[in-house]
C-alpha cells in the first residue's frame, strides 16, 4: 500500500496520469506499454495498485477464515479492501474521463484511507501477536484513558484528513505557486485571498492548526499516560511526523523553481502526511479500545455489586 501511494504521488507530480491515453487497464492498446518514462510511471503505478488489491483481498480472506473472532483486525482488513477498490475505480474513471479537481482530491483521500487501514492492520496484528490476553487484562487495571483525550485523538485524526484533502486540492488545481515564501505568503501574514493564493493560504492555516492539535495530543499522550508505553510512542511519532511534514512543506515552497528538487520535496510531503494520518487513525482506535475496555470493566463491577446478598 505504501508503494501504491508513492506511485500515485509520482504520477501526479510528474504529470503522467494520461501517458497511457484514455485507456484502462490497457496502455495505448497494449498490455505492456512502450518504454517511455511517462508511460512506465503510469503503468508501474497501475501494477502496484493491482498488487495492493490482490494482497488486500488475500488478507481479508485470511482474517475471515482464521481470525474471525478478532473483529478489529477484520474491520481493518475489510476497510483496506474496500478503499483499495474505491480508489482504484476512481483512478480508472480519471483516466477514461476527465474529472474535476475536487474529485481527484477525493481519490488521494481514499488512497490514504486504504493505506492507513493497512497500517492499522499491520500494527494491530503485531500487537495482538505479541501481547495476548494477559496484557489486555493488565491494561484494564491501569489508569483509565479519559473521554476528553479520546475525543481529542479522534478529532485530530478526522481533522488531519481534511488537511490532506485541502493539500490534494492545492495540487490538482495547480495552485502550488499561489504563495511565494514561507512562512509568509507573498511577503504578508494575511494575503489577498483570491484564486490560488486563497487555496494555498487556507492549506497553510489548516496545517498550522493540525500541528497545534498534534503537539497537544503528543504532550498529553507522553506526560499524562505513562502507564501506556504504546500511546506514548504513538504520540511521539505523531509529533515528529507532523514536524517533518511542516518542514517538507517549506521545502516544497523553496524548490518550486527547481523541478528535480521539487519532486523529491513534494513526494516527501505526501508520504509524511500519509504516515501521520495512519498513526493518528491507529492511535484513535487504540484510545477508544482502552477507554471501552475500562468502561466495560467498571460496568461488570457495578453489575456484580448490585447482586443481592444470599441472606
Amino acid at each position: 500500500m505504501f508503494l501504491a501511494v508513492l506511485g500515485g504521488a509520482v504520477v501526479t507530480k510528474t504529470g503522467s496520469g494520461l501517458e497511457c491515453g484514455n485507456e484502462w487497464p490497457l496502455c495505448h492498446g497494449k498490455l505492456i506499454p512502450a518504454y517511455t518514462v511517462g508511460s512506465m510511471i503510469e503503468y508501474t503505478h497501475r501494477l502496484f495498485s493491482g498488487l495492493a488489491g490482490l494482497l488486500s483481498l488475500a488478507s481479508m480472506i485470511a482474517f475471515w477464515r482464521y481470525a474471525r473472532n478478532r473483529r478489529d483486525l477484520l474491520v481493518y482488513a475489510f476497510m483496506t479492501l474496500l478503499f483499495v477498490i474505491v480508489q482504484g475505480g476512481m483512478g480508472a474513471l480519471a483516466v477514461i474521463k476527465s474529472q474535476s479537481a475536487a474529485v481527484m482530491a477525493l481519490h488521494m483521500g481514499f488512497s490514504l484511507i486504504a493505506f492507513s487501514s493497512s497500517l492499522m492492520l499491520a500494527l494491530g496484528t503485531k500487537r495482538r501477536h505479541e501481547a495476548g490476553e494477559y496484557e489486555h487484562k493488565m491494561e484494564i487495571q491501569k489508569k483509565p484513558v479519559s473521554k476528553a483525550f479520546r475525543n481529542l485523538t479522534c478529532f485530530t485524526a478526522l481533522y488531519s484528513y481534511i488537511v490532506v484533502y485541502i493539500g490534494a486540492f492545492v495540487s490538482h488545481t495547480d495552485s502550488r505557486g499561489g504563495c511565494s515564501g514561507w512562512p509568509l505568503c507573498n511577503g504578508e501574514w494575511v494575503p489577498e485571498l483570491s484564486g490560488g493564493v486563497g487555496i494555498v493560504f487556507t492549506h497553510r492555516i489548516a496545517a498550522l492548526i493540525l500541528f497545534i492539535l498534534t503537539a497537544v495530543l503528543g504532550h498529553l499522550a507522553f506526560w499524562k499516560h505513562k502507564d501506556y508505553p504504546e500511546l506514548r510512542a504513538l504520540g511521539v511519532a505523531a509529533v515528529l511526523l507532523c514536524l517533518m511534514q511542516v518542514f517538507s512543506g517549506a521545502a516544497v515552497v523553496y524548490t518550486l523553481d527547481n523541478e528535480r528538487l521539487y519532486i523529491f520535496a513534494a513526494l516527501a510531503h505526501i508520504l509524511l502526511i500519509a504516515c501521520l494520518f495512519g498513526v493518528l487513525c491507529y492511535m484513535s482506535v487504540r484510545v477508544w479500545q482502552l477507554s471501552s475496555a475500562r468502561n466495560a470493566e467498571f460496568e461488570n463491577k457495578a453489575n456484580n455489586s448490585m447482586v443481592p446478598p444470599p441472606w
